[in-house]
C-alpha cells in the first residue's frame, strides 16, 4: 500500500469514527482551496465537506447537476488537497452514476460523500446508495456515505405523518446496504427530529442547520450524529461580501477587524 493509499483510509477511519462518536459532528461546508484552509485552520474543527451548490454557483452553473460532473470532482479533489482532514463530497444524485462517481471522487481524495436519493422509486434510491458503496468497497476504504432523503424538500404539499414515514423508510433501507448516516435535509422541528432519530436510529440522523433550526446542543441531546450547513456557508460569505461593497460605495472604509486569511 503506497503512503497516499494509507492516508487515504487513515481519513477515512477517522471520518467514520466521528460520524458513531457520542459528540454531534458539526461539519462547515467549504468550496474551494481557500474555504478549505481557512475552515479547517479553526480550532475545533475535525472534518471538512463539500457544497455542491457553492461550487457550482462558484463556477456559474445553477445547482442541480448542472455542472459537468468531472469539473464538480475537479473541485473536490483541490478542497481535499487543500486539507488534512478528512473531506467528505456532495456528488447530487451521483450525476447519473453513483458507483463511478464516488470512484472517482475517492481518486480525488474524498472519503465520504452525500448522495440525493430525489424521491425515486425506493428501489432505485436503493440501488442508488449501494451502487456508491459497492464502489467505495472496490477502493478498499471505510467511505462513509451520508445517504440523502429528499422527503421534507419534496413534500411539503403532502401529510407530514405520511413524509415522515417515507424518511424513516427511506433511512432504513439506506443504512441497510451500509450508509453510515442518513440525512434529512429541511427545518426540522424538535418533535420532527425525535421522531426521526427514533425511527432511523440514535446517532444515525443527519441534519442541515438554516436560519431557525435548533441548536447544536438540542440536536445533540435528541440524539443526531451530524450537522452541516449546505450553501448558508457561502451565503453567509457573501452577504458580508455585499454588505461591505454597499458600504465602501457609499464612502466607508474596510470593517475593522478583518483579517489576511488568504
Amino acid at each position: 500500500m503506497t503512503d497516499y493509499a494509507r492516508s487515504l483510509a487513515s481519513k477515512a477511519t477517522e471520518l467514520l469514527r466521528l460520524h458513531q462518536a457520542p459528540e454531534i459532528l458539526q461539519i462547515i461546508n467549504v468550496w474551494d482551496a481557500i474555504t478549505a484552509k481557512v475552515v479547517g485552520d479553526v480550532p475545533g474543527t475535525k472534518a471538512l465537506a463539500t457544497a455542491s451548490h457553492s461550487i457550482a454557483a462558484s463556477r456559474g452553473y445553477e445547482d442541480g447537476e448542472k455542472i459537468p460532473v468531472d469539473e464538480m470532482i475537479a473541485a473536490v479533489g483541490v478542497i481535499a488537497t487543500a486539507t488534512s482532514l478528512p473531506v467528505s463530497a456532495d456528488l447530487e444524485a451521483g450525476y447519473g452514476n453513483p458507483g463511478e462517481t464516488v470512484r472517482k471522487a475517492i481518486g480525488a481524495g474524498a472519503v465520504g460523500a452525500n448522495i440525493e436519493d430525489q424521491m425515486r422509486p425506493l428501489a432505485d434510491a436503493v440501488a442508488q446508495m449501494s451502487a456508491a458503496m459497492r464502489a467505495a468497497k472496490a477502493e478498499g476504504i471505510e467511505f462513509v456515505l451520508n445517504a440523502r432523503t429528499d422527503a421534507f424538500l419534496k413534500g411539503k404539499d403532502r401529510d407530514p405523518a405520511a413524509v415522515l414515514a417515507d424518511a424513516i423508510e427511506r433511512g432504513r433501507a439506506f443504512l441497510d446496504v451500509g450508509a453510515a448516516t442518513v440525512f434529512v435535509p429541511g427545518l426540522l422541528d424538535e418533535a420532527t427530529v425525535t421522531a426521526l432519530v427514533e425511527g432511523i436510529g440514535w446517532n444515525k440522523v443527519s441534519v442541515i442547520n438554516v436560519p431557525g433550526s435548533l441548536a447544536p446542543a438540542k440536536l445533540q441531546e435528541l440524539g443526531v450524529a451530524r450537522i452541516s450547513y449546505g450553501p448558508w456557508t457561502q451565503r453567509l460569505a457573501l452577504t458580508a461580501l455585499a454588505d461591505a461593497t454597499a458600504e465602501l460605495l457609499a464612502g466607508g472604509a474596510l470593517p475593522e477587524g478583518t483579517r489576511a486569511l488568504n
